[in-house]
């Protein structure tokens, strides 16, 4: 297993758009957020989503757009008495950057036990690195 190491070609500080959905800022209701955890693991990109109580078929969308991977829920309340609850209800959406290597025609995803895994193909070869270009004068 490889830990990923954020880069985003879009927006140079991603982990800035993360910080700023913590509860804790205010900029998302608590609960809101669409846990997760990824890893590189057997040439695949792996990301696993905390989503319990939502049923896969009808309530959860994943979807690949430019190179991101969109996860969007929905949690249906439904109220059957007056009482105190704690739990999140509403949508719940979440994006993220694939690996530059990342195969978006290569895409699996499965629900089990409150968790979205979604596993993407990793193309062969590593991703060139970058380097300094001389400037001619």
């Amino acid at each position: 297993m490889t830990l990923l190491e954020r880069r985003s070609a879009r927006f140079p500080f991603p982990e800035v758009a993360e910080w700023l959905e913590n509860p804790m800022f205010s900029f998302r209701p608590f609960g809101q957020i669409v846990r997760i955890e990824d890893y590189v693991a057997d040439g695949r990109y792996v990301l696993r989503a905390e989503l319990p109580g939502v049923d896969p078929d009808k309530d959860v969308e994943v979807t690949v757009d430019d190179n991101v991977l969109y996860i969007r829920a929905e949690k249906t309340h439904k109220i059957s008495e007056p009482r105190r609850s704690e739990f999140a209800y509403g949508s719940l959406t979440r994006a993220v950057t694939l690996p530059a290597t990342a195969r978006t025609d290569d895409v699996k995803a499965t629900y089990k036990a409150g968790i979205l895994e979604v596993s993407v193909g990793l193309a062969e070869g590593e991703k060139a690195e970058g380097r300094r270009i001389a400037v001619e004068h």
